[in-house]
């Protein structure tokens, strides 16, 4: 029930996605880019920022009362986005039903308090696989809306999404409250000073940081990648949409097999293997597709003397011909074939004229490279796939976590990590956009990705190193001496 009601909250709270495309792209409303922006945003925002009060509730009353009061709490902003007539009553409404967001933390502390601790990272990535809500409204959201408009014949018909989401929060509150059975940890007997006690360890900093990249930078590309194929290969929208559903999927169901293997080799071995794969697929991203023209390897005089001849295929100085490769067409059409490294082109051009005195060793035909890189479209797609399937596997590991450290705090600790998360999902795409702007490269976003996954991995190394040495102070002294 938790995984179930999850996928619904987590399609609704991404359904500014789809929906605000259509209204601009339709010109239903006048908003610039900024305004986009902004109204994609404000739910990640709202849903990031309520995870930890919201934990703190589950943790105190049980997780029973708090999801079913968020789903009808939420409801209400969503049916009234229907009669929005603007920007900030657009923005307004977002603000409401982004809090849908929060429901991470519910599910997960309403789902760790049922189950032992070999059993916490299966239970919680089955959880977690409610991300796919995500990939469902990506792929639902655009054919509901064109027909609910009759082909965007009656653009108006847009209304009555939000009223279906809304209709659909209701009903699933109304299912959860009658098949779920409440219960509360020990510690909702604390008070709030005590509740949050946990948040002064810098671990629950440390986890909030993998989550940061592995949740909230599978949130930013969710959406990212449709401007991303849009632009660097010239798809059209729909394409787009379904790859990026691609990425978005499989990145959410494969987070119960994250769990699954969190419970079997532990979850400190998984997040190695998830942030070393992260840096190795980070890194083959950066390259962006390229065409590039520079100088090459040229042509020199072995004596003086006067040039006496220049043909497309050699130089000839006195008697002695130096031989040269003319350019030909051979990368006109390149780009039509599939290539998976850099293609290039090497040629020299004459630079003396019959006629001409030349000096020992002086350049006579300037060399010129030109090489080419597709950055293949399925290729990049695969690996696109394979690095959201990764941080999938990531999401789970970082959570199993959780309760083997605070098996009496999951909703505060998990809430707080939740939060961390939802606002790497928020702030992401202004930095992508920032990097876009200042460096004229799509794939300048992966830099970001790289560099989080490098610094994740370094401090977790470190921190394993310390328990290590911690542990075996005898050991490390005799390394030490020989």
């Amino acid at each position: 029930m938790n995984t179930l009601s999850f996928t619904f909250c987590f399609a609704a709270w991404l359904i500014n996605g789809i929906l605000v495309t259509f209204l601009a792209d339709n010109q239903v409303f006048s908003w610039t880019s900024v305004e986009i922006g902004w109204l994609i945003g404000i739910p990640v925002l709202t849903g990031a920022i309520f995870r930890l009060p919201v934990g703190i509730l589950t943790d105190k009353l049980g997780g029973k009362p708090v999801f079913v009061a968020l789903l009808l709490m939420c409801a209400v902003p969503m049916y009234l986005l229907s009669y929005a007539n603007g920007f900030w009553s657009y923005a307004l409404c977002s603000l409401g039903f982004g809090i849908i967001g929060a429901s991470f933390a519910v599910g997960i502390a309403f789902t760790s308090i049922w189950f032992p601790k070999e059993k916490q990272g299966i239970a919680l990535g089955i959880f977690g696989a409610g991300n796919a809500g995500a990939a469902i409204t990506t792929l639902v959201g655009p054919k509901l809306l064109y027909y609910l408009t009759d082909g965007k014949t009656n653009l108006d018909g847009w209304r009555d999404m939000p009223r279906i989401y809304a209709a659909f929060l209701v009903l699933m509150a109304i299912v959860f409250y009658f098949a779920t059975k409440n219960k509360k940890p020990a510690s909702s007997t604390k008070n709030l000073a005590g509740m949050l006690q946990p948040l002064k360890s810098i671990r629950v900093w440390r986890f909030g940081l993998y989550y940061f990249l592995v949740f909230g930078c599978f949130v930013a590309f969710a959406g990212w990648l449709v401007p991303y194929y849009t632009n660097v290969y010239t798809l059209d929208l729909a394409t787009a949409g379904f790859l990026a559903s691609c990425f978005s999927l499989p990145s959410g169901v494969i987070r119960a097999f994250g769990g699954w293997l969190s419970d079997k080799f532990g979850a400190r071995k998984v997040m190695y293997w998830v942030l070393g794969s992260s840096v190795f697929f980070s890194a083959a991203l950066i390259i962006p597709k390229m065409d590039i023209y520079a100088s090459g390897k040229g042509i020199m005089a072995k004596s003086p003397g006067v040039v006496t001849g220049v043909t497309s295929s050699y130089i000839e100085v006195e008697g002695v011909k130096y031989p040269f490769n003319a350019k030909t067409d051979e990368l006109a059409t390149v780009d039509d074939g599939f290539h998976v490294f850099p293609v290039k082109e090497t040629w020299q051009q004459a630079i003396v004229k019959k006629g001409d005195i030349v000096k020992k060793q002086q350049l006579i035909a300037e060399g010129k490279t030109h090489i080419f890189f597709q950055a293949n479209l399925w290729i990049f797609s695969i690996i696109a796939i394979i690095i959201g399937s990764i941080w999938g596997i990531g999401k789970a590991a970082v959570y199993k976590h959780i309760p083997d450290y605070f098996p009496e705090e999951v909703g505060v600790v998990g809430g707080m990590v939740g939060v961390l998360g939802g606002l790497g999902g928020f702030f992401c795409p202004i930095i992508f956009g920032y990097l876009l702007a200042g460096t004229g490269l799509w794939s300048s976003c992966w830099i970001l990705m790289l560099f989080l996954s490098a610094v994740c991995l370094i401090w977790m190394h470190r921190v394993v190193q310390k328990m290590a040495d911690k542990a075996t102070p005898q050991l490390v002294n005799k390394f030490e001496k020989q």
